[in-house]
């Protein structure tokens, strides 16, 4: 790169001097050949300017190349953990997960009926522990409800036919749910990229 700089600064003073020479009353014989030279100076230093503008590119892009951080392999999420964590303590406080994952169909309907009330009284306990829950709209499923302009759109699913724009009235389906806080226990993050396990394998040993 210093060599091509170097070329382009003697060919831009030799240009220069050609151009003076030019200028002197006794130059008219060898105007032609000072002309071409001029031209020839001229193409040197535009040439080898660019070559080295180009050079500079590559440089700079291998210096950028280098300096780019190596990808991190990536482990499991921190909020997937979390969510794993949670999804154990449902099945530690109300079976969730052995009542959802086993086959109800082999069992009666007075079975099912038993271990569902197992799972809805542990995991309600578990939801109201972690989460504060309270509905979405208090008024009465059935009655007459006002959808205001500018609803956030995760707390209304509107049915029927949809004429317009907001406000809307209607009837109250499902009052809807939402949460207002959260209190999970943070999850220590673990040297492996596995997730938790929902529940340990039971062993008795004989």
């Amino acid at each position: 790169m210093h060599a091509m700089r170097a070329v382009s600064i003697i060919a831009v003073l030799l240009l220069l001097v050609a151009n003076a020479v030019e200028l002197l009353p006794g130059a008219g014989a060898f105007q032609p050949y000072l002309s071409g030279g001029a031209l020839a100076l001229g193409l040197v230093a535009l040439i080898t300017i660019l070559v080295g503008r180009g050079a500079e590119r590559d440089t700079r892009s291998a210096a950028a190349e280098a300096a780019r951080p190596t990808p991190v392999p990536t482990r499991s999420n921190q909020a997937d953990a979390e969510i794993v964590s949670f999804l154990a303590m449902l099945q530690a406080r109300g079976r969730l997960v052995d009542f959802l994952m086993d086959d109800i169909n082999a069992h009666d309907d007075a079975q099912v009926g038993a271990a569902a009330r197992v799972v809805h009284a542990g995991c309600k306990a578990a939801l109201l522990e972690h989460f504060r829950i309270r509905p979405l709209r208090e008024e009465s499923e059935g009655s007459t409800v006002q959808v205001s302009a500018g609803y956030p759109p995760d707390e209304y699913r509107l049915l029927g036919r949809i004429r317009g724009s907001a406000p809307f009235s209607g009837v109250l389906i499902h009052h809807g749910w939402k949460t207002e806080a959260v209190n999970l226990p943070r999850v220590l993050s673990n040297s492996t990229d596995r997730l938790p396990a929902i529940a340990p394998a039971e062993v008795e040993l004989k």
